[in-house]
C-alpha cells in the first residue's frame, strides 16, 4: 500500500455548492480533505477544479507534479473544520435547497471521510457540528467502522467514553452514511482501487453503522463490464441485508481523461479479462449496450429483490439513445430517490421500465 504524502490544506471555503444534486445526492459538499489514499484510478476528482485547478498548491504542500497520475499519493486534511465549520454554519443565512438535493451537505465526496484517523475525527467532529444545528448530512466511506479506523472520544483522565460509531448514532434521523461496493471480484476491485479497504471490510462497516442505528445507503457504482447478470444478483443479494436506504448505481464510464489509466492498472495487476472488457466498451456503441443492460439487470434484479434502487444514467449516455430507450433512462434522471432522508418520501410514479425489446444481460 502507498504512503501518501501528507500535509494541512490551506483552501479557505469549507462548504461549496454541489452539481451531485443532480445524482440526488447533496447541495453541499464538504471535504475533510484534498486527495485520497484509497487512490482509485477510474475516479473522476482529479479531473475537477477542486484538484486540476490547484496544481501550484499541490506542488508547493506535497510535491505533486502529475495530480492524475499521482492520485492516491497525496492527501492535505483542512485540520480547522472543528474551529471554524460552527462559524460558517451559523453566519450563514440563505441556504441552496432543489428538489433533489434536499439541501443535504455531502460530507467528502472527493475524498473518503474515514480513510485513516486524522480524518475520521475531523469528519466525525463535521457530523456533529452539522447535525446538532439541524443540517442533514450524507457521509461516503469504504472504512470498516472499526476501532482501527474509527475515532474514540476520550475524557479528561484518558479514558474511553464514546466510539465514534456511537458518536454517530447520536446525529439521528439528520444522518445517513453510505460506502461503494460494486463488485465481489477482489481481484479486479483491488487492481482498479488498490489502496481501498477491501469489499468485505465495506459490508462489515454497513453492518457496524446498522447496528448502531445509523441510517445507510449503498453506491453500487462503478459497476464492471466483466460483470454477468448472476454476478449483479449475488452482489445485490449481499446487499439487500444490509436493508439500506437506497442503492444507487451506476456503470464505468470510459469517457475520462484517465481511462487509459484504468486499463492500464488492469493490465498490472494481471487482470486482463478486466483489460480487454474495459478497452472494448471504449466504443462509444459498446459503452451504450453494455451500460444499457447492467442499469437493466439492475433494475430488475432490484425488483424482485424488494430493494429500493435509483439509477445513474449519465447525460451522453441517454443523448446517445433514442426512442424508448432514451426515455427510459431520462425517467430515472427525472425520478426522485426513493431514499427516505431529508424529507422524501417514497417517488409517487412508478419505476421507469426498460424497453421490451432490450435484450437482457446474460
Amino acid at each position: 500500500m502507498t504512503t501518501p504524502r501528507k500535509a494541512k490544506d490551506p483552501t479557505k471555503t469549507l462548504l461549496s455548492k454541489s452539481k451531485l444534486h443532480e445524482k440526488y445526492l447533496c447541495d453541499y459538499v464538504l471535504n475533510i480533505c484534498s486527495g485520497c489514499r484509497h487512490g482509485c484510478v477510474w475516479c473522476y476528482v482529479p479531473g475537477t477544479p477542486n484538484i486540476r485547478a490547484r496544481k501550484k498548491m499541490l506542488a508547493e504542500e506535497v510535491d505533486v507534479s502529475g495530480p492524475q497520475a499521482e492520485w492516491g499519493e497525496y492527501v492535505l486534511y483542512r485540520d480547522k473544520i472543528p474551529a471554524e465549520l460552527p462559524g460558517t454554519v451559523e453566519r450563514k443565512r440563505k441556504w441552496k435547497q432543489t428538489d433533489k438535493g434536499e439541501g443535504i451537505i455531502g460530507i467528502s465526496f472527493h475524498t473518503d471521510a474515514y480513510m485513516d484517523q486524522r480524518a475520521a475525527n475531523l469528519a466525525t467532529q463535521a457530523v456533529r457540528i452539522l447535525t446538532d444545528r439541524g443540517r442533514h448530512v450524507r457521509v461516503l466511506t469504504r472504512a470498516p467502522m472499526n476501532a482501527a479506523t474509527h475515532p474514540i472520544r476520550r475524557d479528561p483522565a484518558g479514558r474511553v467514553t464514546v466510539r465514534g460509531v456511537d458518536a454517530l448514532a447520536n446525529a439521528g434521523d439528520h444522518l445517513t452514511v453510505g460506502s461503494s461496493i460494486n463488485s465481489l471480484n477482489n481481484g479486479e476491485v483491488t487492481a482498479l482501487e488498490r489502496n481501498a479497504p477491501p469489499v468485505e471490510a465495506r459490508f462489515a462497516g454497513l453492518k457496524r453503522l446498522n447496528e448502531a442505528g445509523v441510517q445507510t445507503f449503498v453506491s453500487m457504482s462503478p459497476t464492471y463490464p466483466t460483470q454477468s447478470r448472476e454476478d449483479l444478483r449475488r452482489l445485490m443479494e449481499r446487499i439487500a441485508r444490509l436493508d439500506p436506504g437506497v442503492v444507487y448505481h451506476e456503470p464505468i464510464n470510459p469517457r475520462g481523461n484517465n481511462f487509459e489509466l484504468t486499463v492500464a492498472a488492469a493490465e498490472r495487476a494481471g487482470e486482463m479479462e478486466l483489460a480487454r472488457a474495459l478497452t472494448e466498451i471504449q466504443s462509444p456503441s459498446a459503452w451504450r449496450e453494455y451500460a444499457c443492460r447492467h442499469f437493466q439487470a439492475v433494475q430488475e434484479i432490484g425488483k424482485e429483490l424488494g430493494l429500493p434502487i435509483h439509477l445513474w444514467p449519465d447525460k451522453a449516455l441517454v443523448k446517445s439513445c433514442e426512442g424508448e430507450r432514451k426515455e427510459w433512462l431520462q425517467a430515472w434522471r427525472d425520478r426522485q430517490s426513493p431514499e427516505e432522508f431529508a424529507g422524501r418520501s417514497t417517488p409517487d410514479t412508478p419505476m421507469p421500465e426498460p424497453p421490451a425489446r432490450q435484450q437482457s444481460l446474460v
